[in-house]
Order: C-alpha cells, then sequence, then structure tokens
C-alpha cells in the first residue's frame, strides 16, 4: 500500500512531461534524435561517476 502514492505521482509527471512534449508538435523522428540525446547524457555522466567512484575506490585501495 505504502508504493501507491509514488506510483501514481510517478505516472502523473509522465503525463505532464508526455503534454509538455506534445504540445511542440515535434516529429517522430526528432523525437527520438532528442530522447537518443538526452539519453547519452545521462549514459555518459552515470558512466563518468561510476568510473571516478572506482578509481578513487582502487587508489584507496593502495594506500
Amino acid at each position: 500500500m505504502d508504493a501507491v502514492i509514488p506510483v501514481l505521482a510517478m505516472l502523473v509527471w509522465l503525463l505532464l512531461t508526455g503534454s509538455a512534449v506534445a504540445s511542440f508538435r515535434l516529429g517522430w523522428s526528432k523525437l527520438a534524435k532528442m530522447a537518443l540525446a538526452w539519453l547519452a547524457i545521462f549514459v555518459g555522466l552515470y558512466v563518468l561517476v561510476a568510473w571516478f567512484l572506482a578509481a578513487r575506490g582502487t587508489a584507496a585501495a593502495l594506500l
């Protein structure tokens, strides 16, 4: 029962962002390019942070 509110909030946010994107009336190809660009940004940041934390942990283990 505790998971109902977060799931409902996530669906409302998804509906809100979907309607905001739909208001721009972009074509599917433009929308896919934008989605892939944002995905690349977030995946790149994730990999960079994961690499930094792994390098920091390895350096700490050497000391």
